[in-house]
């Protein structure tokens, strides 16, 4: 933690900032009143979406109430160290300053933290797409090599993985690969992967020893609930196709693949990896509603002047967040300026050293938004 960090993160809770506090305490003691109404009680679904907001709200209010109070203790006491008549009163109240100081200050710290994990998303499971970008088969490889990586790492952490779409190639590559990742705290790990990846090595075709530059981009997203995202059926275009493999080749004769169009965003996806159409229509929905989520988030954190984390990229070489350097053995993220060694490490799923500095160099952008 720096040193800005540690003094932001206990200073005092006042201006703008405590305004906004007291407006999520105002809508807390709103919704504690709606809870306890007969009518919001007997409409099921309403009752269940103001449980929620409550319960996220739950902490964040408690930890605001503790700090006024600490706050309320600490003016009193000097008040009463500064102005009182009473010498003894004075000395006691003295004594009382510094342990209520530093109270205040965990008590704020408390609060900044909160808050900053709240910005950094509550999202636990998430959905990754990988695409191969310049590079023709040699980026389709490596797309596969970063979801053998991901998965990895996704089982060092046991998070669940789900292949949701593949187009794979005749070498072993991918074109593109969708899947899932489920469990506590998988977004806010991988939401850092997103962006252009870019690899330079001798590809297993290349005869004459030569490097290559290949690139792929990453797009990570908070999968959303399923009720979270609401879609009308009338907002979508259902189409279903005969699904094909590599080169073309039938998987099957039935018309089992889906695509789905949401109209008025105009967001594609399609999905054939099942041979039951109804669980590839599942799968689209589930894809469909994330990257709608997504596209919402990024345009409310935009609107906000939040700090606005990577966007993907169009999968040009020059479009890149890592480079990933065989011959040297290196591995480079360019939005923070750190090289690790040890590649075969670090494509075997051991990302942490890299997601910590990530993560660290986030939060620190986040103070100087918050």
């Amino acid at each position: 933690m720096t040193d800005h960090e540690q003094g932001f993160l206990t200073a005092p809770i006042e201006g703008k900032l405590l305004e906004n506090l007291a407006a999520k305490e105002s809508r807390f003691v709103e919704l504690e009143e709606l809870l306890g109404d007969p009518d919001t009680q007997g409409d099921g679904a309403r009752f269940q979406e103001i449980l929620k907001e409550h319960g996220r709200a739950l902490s964040l209010v408690s930890l605001f109430r503790d700090y006024r109070k600490q706050r309320g203790d600490l003016d009193e006491a000097l008040e009463l160290a500064e102005g009182g008549d009473d010498p003894e009163l004075k000395e006691l109240a003295l004594a009382e300053v510094e342990p209520l100081e530093a109270a205040c200050r965990e008590a704020a710290r408390a609060i900044r933290v909160a808050l900053l994990d709240q910005q950094a998303g509550d999202a636990d499971d998430a959905i990754l797409e990988i695409r191969a970008g310049a590079g023709g088969d040699e980026a389709a490889l490596f797309v596969a090599d970063l979801f053998k990586m991901y998965s990895f790492y996704c089982e060092k952490h046991r998070y669940k993985v789900e292949v949701l779409e593949e187009a794979s190639t005749d070498l072993g590559g991918y074109k593109e690969i969708i899947f899932g990742v489920k469990g506590k705290g998988a977004f806010g790990r991988l939401c850092f992967e997103s962006g252009g990846h870019r690899v330079q090595r001798v590809p297993a075709t290349e005869t004459q020893g030569r490097i290559h530059t290949s690139a792929v981009t990453v797009a990570v997203m908070p999968e959303a609930e399923e009720g979270e995202i609401e879609i009308a059926d009338k907002d979508l275009r259902i189409d279903t196709f005969c699904a094909s493999g590599p080169g073309g080749q039938k998987v099957n004769k039935t018309a089992s693949a889906v695509r789905i169009t949401h109209l008025p965003t105009g967001t594609v996806v399609s999905i054939q990896d099942e041979k039951s159409q109804h669980k590839n229509k599942a799968k689209a929905l589930r894809v469909l509603r994330s990257r709608i989520k997504e596209a919402q988030d990024r345009e409310r954190h935009e609107k906000e002047a939040s700090l606005r984390r990577s966007l993907i990229g169009t999968g040009d070489r020059s479009d890149r967040i890592r480079t990933y350097n065989y011959p040297q053995n290196r591995i480079t993220d360019h939005r923070i300026n750190l090289s690790v060694h040890g590649l075969e490490r670090f494509m075997a799923g051991e990302l942490d050293e890299m997601i910590d500095q990530l993560v660290a160099h986030d939060r620190e952008e986040r103070v100087q938004h918050l």
